[in-house]
């Protein structure tokens, strides 16, 4: 059994000197448990992926750069009969943030949410009114690591409208209201292995900034939440993310109420290190999806 690793061509743009390497843990900590296993650079031409049995969706980081090519990369698999994890009809699902909306529909919370077409016109003054908020974020449907993301203001509206109304015609947007609670309390992630909570913390941004990333200057706190809090985050991701090697349930709290702001299934980063059991706990998770 070959298990192929994915990682993507690294160029530095995704990348930061704050945060070790996860995939290189993993993948030692994996061949450690015996597992025939390599680092694979998913768009790489020159692989026969006939020859693996499996997939671990890792750090795909430039997938939405690269969308079509991500997309015909995933029917190349499945033509295969490559088993991916996460699973492959999951993965386009969660590509695109339009699934916030079918959470949404489900009886789950999400920040509240406005999809924009692409050519559509915008004028991004209205939303104000809409969420009742005098801040916004703006970011496109495929999106990552904060790219063509907007924190928008009276004072900066007219110049993001026009940056927006460009980069509209050839993607759709999300609009969402600025939540001053990612600021006071920062942004919550659970991470689960197969369906089960393994753990969780929450990134702040850096003074100044609103961007939790760590690539932009963000910190990472571990936490440990109540019962009450994991079973909250674990709805999400028995409806939505089945037979899903991992999870991450990223979002805020509201006047003490959850709000989701984004399902994480495709590549993100798991916080391995906060813990030495999680490594086993992900090991199990993958050899009961194998």
């Amino acid at each position: 059994m070959n298990i192929a690793l994915i990682t993507y061509l690294d160029k530095g743009a995704y990348d930061t000197t704050t945060v070790e390497s996860e995939d290189d843990k993993l993948l030692h900590f994996l061949k450690d448990k015996g597992l025939n296993i390599e680092k694979l650079i998913w768009n790489d031409e020159q692989i026969n992926w006939k020859n693996y049995s499996h997939a671990i969706l890792k750090s795909p980081w430039d997938y939405f750069d690269l969308i079509e090519d991500f997309y015909e990369w995933l029917n190349l698999l499945e033509a295969k009969k490559v088993k991916l994890l996460n699973p492959i009809d999951v993965v386009r699902w969660n590509s695109n943030k339009l699934y916030l909306q079918e959470i949404e529909a489900a009886g789950l919370k999400i920040i509240p949410s406005a999809f924009i077409k692409k050519q559509e016109n915008i004028t991004l003054e209205t939303f104000f009114e809409k969420f009742n908020t005098d801040k916004l974020i703006v970011k496109p449907c495929i999106s990552g690591g904060a790219k063509n993301t907007f924190k928008v203001t009276n004072e900066n509206v007219e110049e993001i409208n026009q940056k927006l109304n460009q980069l509209i015609q050839d993607e759709d947007f999300i609009i969402q209201p600025f939540l001053p609670e990612i600021l006071e309390s920062g942004e919550w992630s659970f991470i689960f292995f197969n369906g089960v909570y393994s753990h969780s913390l929450i990134k702040q941004a850096k003074p100044g900034d609103f961007r939790v990333q760590p690539a932009h200057g963000g910190t990472v706190h571990p936490q440990q939440p109540d019962e009450e809090l994991i079973a909250t985050a674990a709805e999400y991701v028995s409806l939505f993310a089945k037979n899903c090697l991992y999870a991450r349930v990223d979002g805020t709290f509201v006047k003490g109420e959850f709000l989701l702001m984004e399902l994480e299934l495709i590549e993100p980063f798991l916080f391995l290190n906060t813990e030495p059991q999680i490594y086993d706990r992900y090991y199990q998770a993958l050899k009961e999806l194998m």
